[in-house]
């Protein structure tokens, strides 16, 4: 006896990947912008005195926070934009990975010491 197939059914709802692309796009972008103001703040007094959030622990208090806030902001974004479409996951990924890649070469000393 054959079992109907859900998946196969033409009533079935279409799934869609948009809500994760958001999560991994918004993930590059968090930790590439977490990279930028470490070194912005690590390099520029101007931009390290804008973000002493809170003494005690100097501009790293306001880099954490930036880049939580931009993590958070780009994932609402997409997600907002994307929740219910089906996006290219491959090329998404790849940007993502990008990102996050640079993000670590930004945050190695000798590749920041030549800015």
């Amino acid at each position: 006896m054959n079992m109907p197939n859900s998946a196969a059914s033409p009533n079935a709802p279409a799934l869609t990947n948009g809500s994760g692309a958001a999560a991994i796009l918004a993930a590059g972008i968090g930790s590439f912008a977490l990279a930028v103001l470490a070194c912005a703040g690590d390099k520029l007094a101007a931009i390290r005195n804008s973000l002493i959030f809170y003494k005690p622990t100097g501009p790293l208090s306001g880099v954490t926070t930036s880049a939580i806030l931009i993590w958070l902001v780009s994932w609402v974004i997409f997600e907002w934009r994307w929740r219910n479409k089906t996006v290219g996951i491959g090329r998404i990924a790849a940007i993502a990975l990008g990102l996050l890649g640079l993000s670590l070469l930004l945050t190695f000393p000798p590749i920041v010491d030549l800015f």
